[in-house]
């Protein structure tokens, strides 16, 4: 299994069998500048997504319609990007639900954060519960990603249900927790054995670094890799 971060939380995760994108925020991320979508996602598969925000949903629509990628998401989320945009290829799920896919699985689980979308006629419309997702893997890692999320102490259930070794874990402060709490949350109450920092060196307002972070790990800093946004990380 390949991973690669494409900068703020959006990843790319290839195996043998499936090439997925989790909240593929691409046009307009700092961290994807200077790449062509198309070129990058032509061969995905499915699209996982943790909840309705713009910087999540991304470039959802535009991918799905070029690949005719499965898209994974909560039932909300889905009903209303089909309402909206006509497409039809959805898995939808919710929180504690699992559905399976051509050698992998997705998890619904908990985050503290909030979903939703401004329309053209400037009314918000609920998208359902914002999630993070557990992929387990017929042949690698279980990994999670939070989604956008605070800490909270039933990640110790979600550790103890799915024992997640690969964490993507938010870390930029402002939306999420910041470096210090996302290092409590992973030190507490997970037993990653690689961590990857994500919402963060992206908007203006969010931490421009990990530094936060890797000094809250301490003696478990060797876990974490912070790899350049492109950059591959192979498991």
């Amino acid at each position: 299994m390949k991973i690669q971060w494409m900068g703020h939380s959006a990843f790319q995760i290839k195996t043998a069998k499936a090439n997925i994108l989790i909240d593929p925020f691409l046009t307009g991320n700092p961290g994807f500048d200077g790449r062509d979508v198309k070129e990058v996602t032509r061969d995905v598969t499915h699209i996982v997504l943790t909840h309705g925000h713009a910087d999540h949903i991304g470039d959802t629509v535009a991918i799905a319609r070029e690949t005719g990628a499965t898209i994974i998401g909560n039932f909300d989320l889905c009903q209303w990007l089909g309402n909206h945009n006509g497409l039809d290829q959805f898995d939808p799920a919710n929180t504690g639900g699992t559905v399976h896919h051509d050698g992998f699985s997705v998890t619904y689980v908990n985050a503290l954060h909030s979903s939703a979308q401004l329309t053209e006629d400037g009314v918000s419309h609920s998208l359902g519960n914002p999630n993070g997702v557990v992929l387990h893997f017929d042949d690698a890692p279980t990994l999670l990603h939070m989604g956008d999320t605070d800490i909270f102490s039933d990640m110790a259930l979600i550790n103890e249900l799915h024992q997640p070794k690969i964490g993507l874990v938010p870390i930029g402060d402002r939306f999420t927790m910041g470096g210090a709490v996302a290092a409590l949350a992973c030190r507490r109450y997970f037993d990653f054995s690689t961590i990857v920092p994500c919402h963060y060196a992206s908007f203006g307002v969010l931490d421009q670094t990990a530094e936060k972070f890797l000094a809250a790990m301490e003696e478990d800093a060797s876990r974490v890799k912070i790899p350049a946004a492109g950059e591959w990380l192979t498991f």
